[in-house]
């Protein structure tokens, strides 16, 4: 059966980043892709120069009265990223809204990009949208830990902090969306998936009880599935590992419910790459899709995916700026294209294991 995604975010004329970092892999994996440009740039705002158009609250609701005149506003499938406008967020909350009425099984899949390592990119004023109006709508929802310290105005330094910070969240719920401002994707990516390679292990010490906990907690806020990019946790190998969590609530045939939940501890890599992180939640709403009931199996193929491409970036990379140069910009442009083979059947690099 066809699947089509709806997918706001940013537009590049030039390399990888928002919707051109989305809409090809989602393509190649077999979905129908309709995209609203929430910005039109040259290239992402890490070059010297760019140039461009943002989109206005006003002008996507225009575009989405067009399509819905038409008839033809049925998706299986939202996908949003960042965004700094209150105006552009609310109407993309109305939109999402309206498409759930539509399609009561319809998937919103959130990048909750707001802000990392302590610094906020959007204005302060657009985090009680998030809070008050975002959070229910969304159903896959990957956040950092800056994102949740944010909305809860608690600051985690400990797993036990992070306990706490998912007992307030029970009573907020948590989500964002849309649109992309490639400066905030440069830094942001440094710290999700600038993967290598990934392994997910449970210690032996009760960390996986309490971890289970925080997950538990996170899941009372709305979604089902939660991915939490990148924690301050401290991890038992070392400080050049970065700590994620993950987990997603199901419901058998019979009716009962279960939880699948991992821990991922990823090697820090000391590059940017943009447009990462907007394929990573692009290839976890696929493999979701094609894994449904397995958080492990999704987790491990968009990972795959990100170690491929990102292999063969940095492989070209450095081949183009030579020895002992950095590469530019424009050499570090996602090989998207020449990753077709490994977005459609990605090998996998880390067996993942189940808390």
């Amino acid at each position: 059966m066809e699947c089509r995604v709806l997918s706001v975010q940013s537009h590049v004329v030039r390399g990888y980043v928002g919707n051109k970092s989305a809409t090809f892999p989602l393509q190649v994996l077999g979905f129908e892709v309709d995209s609203i440009n929430s910005v039109q740039f040259s290239n992402h705002t890490g070059y010297s120069h760019w140039k461009g158009q943002v989109l206005t609250a006003d002008e996507l609701n225009v575009l989405y009265e067009g399509i819905k005149l038409n008839n033809v506003n049925r998706y299986d499938y939202v996908l949003t990223g960042y965004t700094r406008d209150t105006s552009f967020l609310e109407t993309v909350v109305d939109i999402v809204q309206e498409l759930k009425r539509l399609n009561p099984k319809l998937v919103y899949v959130c990048d909750p990009v707001m802000g990392d390592q302590g610094t906020m990119y959007v204005p302060e004023n657009i985090l009680p949208v998030y809070r008050d109006k975002v959070v229910a709508v969304a159903d896959i929802l990957t956040p950092n830990q800056f994102e949740a310290e944010l909305l809860t105005g608690r600051k985690i330094s400990t797993e036990k902090d992070a306990l706490e910070v998912g007992s307030i969240v029970h009573h907020l719920n948590l989500v964002e969306l849309i649109h992309i401002m490639m400066m905030v994707v440069m830094v942001r990516m440094m710290m999700v998936v600038v993967v290598m390679m990934m392994v997910l292990i449970l210690t032996d010490d009760g960390e996986g009880s309490l971890l289970s906990q925080v997950m538990d907690l996170l899941h009372q806020m709305g979604p089902d599935t939660v991915v939490l990019t990148s924690t301050d946790l401290i991890s038992p190998h070392g400080d050049q590992l970065l700590v994620a969590l993950g987990s997603q609530k199901m419901v058998r045939p019979d009716g009962t419910k279960s939880t699948q939940k991992i821990r991922l501890e990823m090697p820090k890599v000391d590059a940017v790459f943009v447009g990462t992180g907007d394929l990573f939640a692009a290839m976890l709403l696929a493999w979701t899709h094609h894994h449904p009931k397995d958080l492990k199996a999704a987790c491990e193929k968009t990972v795959s995916v990100l170690h491929h491409v990102i292999k063969r970036t940095i492989t070209y990379a450095n081949k183009m700026a030579g020895p002992g140069k950095r590469p530019s910009p424009a050499q570090l442009e996602l090989r998207m294209v020449q990753s077709k083979k490994d977005i459609e059947d990605p090998a996998i690099v880390v067996e993942a294991t189940v808390l």
